[in-house]
This record gives structure tokens, sequence and C-alpha cells, in this order.
């Protein structure tokens, strides 16, 4: 107990000693806001859940995602051995669901790591270089922000060609302009302060100026953008699936499997219903979570 004590009052120190100390403190401020938002502790209990379930589903789902049982078709909800019923070759819902978790995971954690990456270099480069290198940078990103991102994630599959990959990169292809525009507004407000001036006239160049100080003061804003896109990321991926340009037959996309359960949705309402539910719950998460973090990250917002 000395010892918990001990350390929360050096986490909540005015004086930090070291670098450590201070960014270690920042990050426990920080969960301490994040912590008081109920709704943000909601979501994020649900995005540990998903990650639980994604890793054992293995050993948590009940049936092989893919075995047909022809006997045991469109079963309804609370069918023994079949909790969420079956769908129209018998296949257990509930063990699709655990194992289409894993592929949302895989194309939310890709878009993730491509379209900011390529929206914080895009931004940032045009921000402080400016002059004409600002103005193609901007007049491209101009383009794809022109056309609604699901159209233009449609375009990029039909030309690629159907599957998960092509999907995800067709995602990531639509949603990084407003990563670049968020990063250049940051950079211009940067790019004139005294502290880069400083770096500057010490003789750095603008690659590290812009990879080692401007880059590390863009990121917060950019993870709450990420967060509360990844809905939107999820939803456009599921809407590849349903239309059959994602993960393909016999794959448990959550899409896939509403525009399987389509067919049914006047009898046999739970074979679409539930997935459409697994949609809802986990883009609402990271709607709360994303919501929590702004409070955090952003400080021009109100606490």
């Amino acid at each position: 107990m000395t010892d918990m004590t001990g350390l929360r009052a050096w986490l909540l120190t005015d004086t930090p000693q070291s670098r450590i100390q201070a960014r270690m403190a920042s990050l426990y401020q920080g969960w301490l806001t994040f912590r008081r938002n109920p709704m943000a502790m909601f979501g994020l209990a649900i995005l540990i859940a998903l990650l639980a379930i994604a890793a054992l589903a293995p050993w948590i789902a009940p049936h092989d995602p893919f075995h047909q049982d022809l006997a045991a078709r469109l079963q309804p909800l609370g069918t023994p051995g079949h909790l969420l019923g079956t769908d129209s070759l018998g296949r257990d819902i509930l063990s699709r669901l655990i194992y289409g978790s894993r592929i949302t995971l895989y194309i939310v954690t890709l878009v993730a790591l491509i379209a900011p990456l390529a929206g914080l270099i895009m931004g940032t480069v045009s921000g402080y270089l400016g002059g004409w290198v600002d103005m193609v940078l901007m007049r491209i990103t101009d383009i794809f922000l022109a056309f609604p991102r699901l159209v233009l994630a449609l375009a990029f599959v039909a030309a690629l060609g159907a599957g998960i990959e092509n999907a995800v990169l067709a995602i990531a292809l639509t949603a990084w302009p407003p990563y670049a525009r968020i990063a250049r507004a940051e950079t211009l407000t940067l790019r004139n302060a005294d502290f880069i001036s400083a770096v500057r006239l010490q003789g750095a160049g603008p690659v590290r100026i812009i990879t080692r100080h401007i880059w590390p003061l863009c990121i917060s804003s950019l993870i709450v953008r990420v967060t509360l896109d990844m809905a939107g990321i999820i939803l456009a991926a599921a809407g590849l699936g349903f239309l059959g340009l994602g993960a393909q037959p016999p794959s448990p996309e959550w899409g896939a499997m509403i525009s399987e359960g389509r067919r049914f949705i006047l009898d046999h309402w739970w074979v679409a219903t539930m997935p459409g539910l697994a949609i809802f719950t986990v883009s609402l998460a990271f709607n709360l979570l994303g919501d929590g973090l702004r409070d955090v990250l952003d400080p021009k917002g109100e606490k």
C-alpha cells in the first residue's frame, strides 16, 4: 500500500525530476481524465472484449465457422447448441461472428496504420514547404475529398479486384485526405513558432524539423481523428463485403453475413440482424472511445 501511495505521489508531482517521470506523469493524468468519462470507459471495455474474443476465437467458438449442416439450416435464436441460430447453410452464427471479429480488427488495424501515416506525411510536407508544393498536394487532396468515400472505394476495388487486401487498400486510399488536412493545419501554426526558428538556426534541415519537432505535435490530433473514423472504416468495409467486393465467401466477414441474410430478413431476421448488431456495437465503442480521447488529447477542448 505504501508503495502504491509513493508511486501515485511520484506520478502526480508538479516538479518531475526527469523526462521519463514527466512523460509518465502526463500519461497518468490523461488516464485519470479518461477514467472520469463513463461512456468512454464503456467503449474501451467493449474494444478490450473484442480483442479478447478475436485472440481466443479457436477456444471460445462453439463450432467451426465453416462447417455446414443443411439439416440444421435457419435455426432460430436459442436453439440448443446454436445460441444465435444458424444461417442458410446451417453454419453457427455465433461462431462466425466470433471469427469475423478477427477480420474486422485486421481491416481496422491496417487502415489505421496506412491512412494516418500517409495523411501525416502529405499534410506536414505541404504545410511546412508551402508554395507550389503546398498547392499541388492540396489540390490532390481536394480531388480525393470531392468523391464520397464509399463510391471512391468501390472504384478502387473494381480496378484492383475483389478481396480483403484490396478492400483494405481501397479504404486506406480514400481515408487519408482528412488526416492530411489536419496535419497541414497544425503545421501552418507551428512552422513559424519560435522553437522551430531556434531549431532551424541550429542547422536542422526540413526533414529533421518535420519528423522530430512537428510530427510529435500533430499525433494527438490524428489519434483522436483515427478513433472517431474507425466506425466509418468498419461501415465502409462492411459495405464492400455486403456488395461482394470485400472478404470473399465463405469468410465470416460481418458485411458479407448481412448480405447473405438479407434474403431471409422477413422470416429469419436473426441471420442479418446479429452481424448488424455486431457492427453497430463495435462502431459505437470506437465513437465513445474517440470522444473520451478527445477530452484527454485536445488541449483546446473543454475539460
